[in-house]
């Protein structure tokens, strides 16, 4: 049997299924004691992502590798953690203009919405969904389970290696699969929940916190802000208009009239905007000089002789 095909336990044991006894009589705690409990254990999973920055700057080295060559970003999850990664592939496009990330659900787009516990299960779903998008050398893949042991994660992790991919897994609990699936093993050591086993609270939070933290840092350095400001971002509604002006006007240093006038003459893209402004040249030469340093604002800049 291949390991993409053998069965996956979850050890009883695993911290993130404990019923903690600091939590014990929960249902007879005032509403104050609860929210209490639960913003605390939150607390104390935005640290376990800090105690796994090393290992997140790995994975967002191999991310970034691999989109630099045109790769995509895919994220592979059951229940809670895949639809934690089906919302931060969604929000790359409006935040950096990046169209090529994607999420491998378990259950499909039914469990988009509506749990399908059962589908968690099934690595031969797993095998089959990494090859109908066509997972290959350029791409990364980022797998999520609070467990480490969901069996349709780690089989589209490791398929996903086997076919030359860079492959992360994350996981709440340690010496777990899917720590070990993947060339990077993240480790967001949450503990206990709350209410025991439901890793939509602490473990969900962490997961939530990493994914951003990856995603985020590996499309900065990739272009996706100059400073610190969203250049990729698509003025596509009224308040993202008034927003791209505001962009503009802080990246290049000019008043907000003169922001309008290049976002007019670029077409409402807000790195050539940017460009014209601030370097004082037409939106055709902003686009060449963009189009000559992979659309990297500060790069285009400093060929412009304006960085």
């Amino acid at each position: 049997m291949s390991d993409e095909a053998r069965p996956i336990a979850l050890d009883a044991h695993a911290a993130t299924e404990a019923a903690a006894a600091d939590y014990s009589g929960l249902d007879a705690w005032p509403a104050a004691d609860i929210l209490r409990a639960i913003t605390a254990s939150n607390r104390r999973a935005v640290d376990a992502v800090e105690r796994a920055l090393p290992e997140l700057e790995r994975a967002v080295a191999g991310v970034e590798e691999r989109l630099r060559r045109g790769g995509r970003l895919i994220y592979a999850g059951a229940g809670t953690s895949g639809r934690l990664g089906l919302q931060d592939a969604a929000e790359l496009a409006p935040t950096f203009g990046f169209d090529h990330a994607t999420t491998l659900l378990a259950g499909g787009s039914t469990a988009q919405s509506r749990a399908q516990e059962g589908a968690e299960d099934d690595v031969l779903a797993a095998a089959e969904d990494v090859a109908a998008i066509g997972v290959g050398a350029l791409d990364a893949l980022v797998g999520v389970a609070a467990s480490g042991a969901t069996p349709y994660t780690v089989a589209a992790v490791r398929r996903a290696r086997a076919l030359g991919a860079f492959t992360v897994g994350i996981a709440n609990n340690p010496d777990t699969p899917l720590l070990t699936a993947g060339e990077v093993g993240v480790l967001l050591e949450t503990g206990p929940e709350v209410l025991a086993g439901s890793t939509r609270l602490a473990a969900g939070t962490a997961q939530k916190v990493a994914l951003n933290a990856l995603s985020t840092t590996a499309l900065v350095r990739l272009g996706g802000a100059y400073e610190n400001l969203m250049v990729g971002m698509r003025p596509v509604n009224a308040k993202l208009r008034v927003r791209a002006v505001k962009i503009v006007a802080q990246g290049a240093q000019v008043d907000e009239a003169a922001a309008s006038t290049a976002l007019e003459a670029c077409g409402g893209n807000i790195r050539c905007a940017i460009v014209a402004a601030k370097a004082d040249v037409s939106a055709e030469r902003a686009r060449a000089a963009l189009a000559d340093h992979a659309d990297n604002v500060r790069l285009a800049l400093r060929s412009l002789g304006a960085e």
